[in-house]
């Protein structure tokens, strides 16, 4: 029989103090309150609409009746690796299959980045708002964030980690095209990030999963600038531009000393990404002429929001990405009340802005990733609401 104290030590030590201490994701939450309501339009998640390509789907289904349900090597088959390294000069940058590990999804490369490079007390550079992963996870290794708030333009400069960073910041965590903001790099402004980058000695790890969706101008791989080819970890994947969410298969390229201490946590808590996934994967990168009428979509989607938004809220113009991030302020509510009035005032779903750092506040996220007719009807409700708040 179990004493109350018993108990209560059991559940003292059950849960480790750092998990305990983590705050619950605020994307997951609004996602939760809209599953199964047809009723409600949800512009919460960042999905893709577009079905995965044919071709990709045919490749997989072949690869199961074939019977390759094996695991691969820990590093990722080697066509896919050489498919990524010849892929990635898209975005200038020159790499090798044995500079790559396949990850089981974007995210996972995330985690394994960060924690093959954070020791505790490590400092980590990291512009706000920003995608929700990246704190919790630095947090778990022991570093601690600096957070450089980017409000209102939302861009990093060269000044600003000038400003924050200081003998004991070990890294910066870049992600551009930006998720919650849509802002990008021109080749200009990355050049004088790297020049800050250099003098401060910063290794960076740079998100780049939105890279393909970029708008006004090309995207260029931070890795690929003079002086930053031995400092930056690039993270990508098939998720966002392929519409292959599901199927989990996401890379990182990074110097041979960090890759190896990536590959070795690798081993040990995932092994190697879904045999099948990779082989879709490397079909994937056969058929990029799908991504560009995909990218053509959401250009329009683009174009349509900003300027419907620009009516009655304040929004900065996305520069890539499938999020638009409008200023709320002019309503006197805060993100959270914003999002829950229009929840469950006119069944729209979005995203509270703090739920991407403390910055984030005053703003709410938005996809538009979603079909043209029901991304209409939504900032329609969303109006309506703005303006009976008015």
């Amino acid at each position: 029989m179990q004493t109350r104290k018993t108990e209560d030590l059991r559940s003292s030590r059950r849960v480790a103090r750092k998990v305990e201490e983590l705050r619950p994701s605020g994307i997951r939450k609004f996602f939760d309150l809209v599953i199964g309501r047809d009723d409600v339009i949800s512009l919460g998640v960042g999905e893709p609409d577009f079905p995965v390509p044919w071709r990709i789907r045919e490749e997989m289904i072949y690869s199961l009746e074939k019977g390759y349900t094996s695991y691969t090597s820990n590093s990722g088959l080697m066509e896919l690796r050489e498919g990524i390294a010849d892929y990635y000069r898209r975005f200038s940058l020159e790499t090798s299959p044995n500079s790559i590990v396949v990850t089981t999804g974007a995210s996972e490369a995330i985690d394994l980045a960060i924690r093959a490079i954070t020791d505790p007390g490590d400092r980590v550079l990291l512009p706000e708002p920003c995608y929700v992963s990246y704190r919790p996870l630095v947090n778990l290794c022991g570093g601690e964030i600096i957070s450089i708030p980017t409000v209102p333009d939302f861009k990093l400069t060269d000044e600003a980690i000038k400003r924050y960073a200081d003998e004991k910041t070990k890294a910066i965590i870049l992600n551009y095209p930006a998720n919650p903001t849509g802002v990008s790099y021109t080749k200009k402004e990355l050049e004088d990030l790297a020049d800050a980058i250099i003098e401060h000695d910063l290794l960076v790890i740079s998100d780049e999963i939105y890279a393909e969706l970029t708008y006004d101008f090309k995207h260029v791989a931070i890795g690929s600038l003079n002086g930053m080819e031995d400092r930056v970890i690039t993270i990508n994947g098939f998720s966002k531009a392929f519409s292959m969410t599901g199927l989990r298969v996401g890379y990182i390229i990074a110097p041979e000393d960090i890759l190896s201490g990536i590959l070795k946590i690798h081993q040990y808590c995932m092994l190697c990404a879904p045999i099948t996934a990779q082989i879709g994967a490397i079909e994937a990168l056969k058929c990029l002429e799908e991504v560009e009428k995909a990218k053509a979509e959401y250009l329009r989607r683009r174009n349509f929001v900003f300027k419907r938004i620009s009516e009655f809220l304040e929004i900065k113009k996305p520069e890539g990405t499938f999020y638009a991030f409008p200023s709320i302020s002019s309503t006197g509510m805060g993100s959270e009340e914003f999002a829950e009035k229009l929840l469950f005032g006119k069944k729209v779903a979005v995203v509270p802005g703090n739920a991407f750092g403390e910055c984030g506040e005053g703003y709410v996220r938005l996809a538009y990733a979603v079909k043209f007719e029901k991304l209409k009807e939504a900032l329609d409700r969303m109006e309506e609401f703005v303006n009976a708040k008015g």
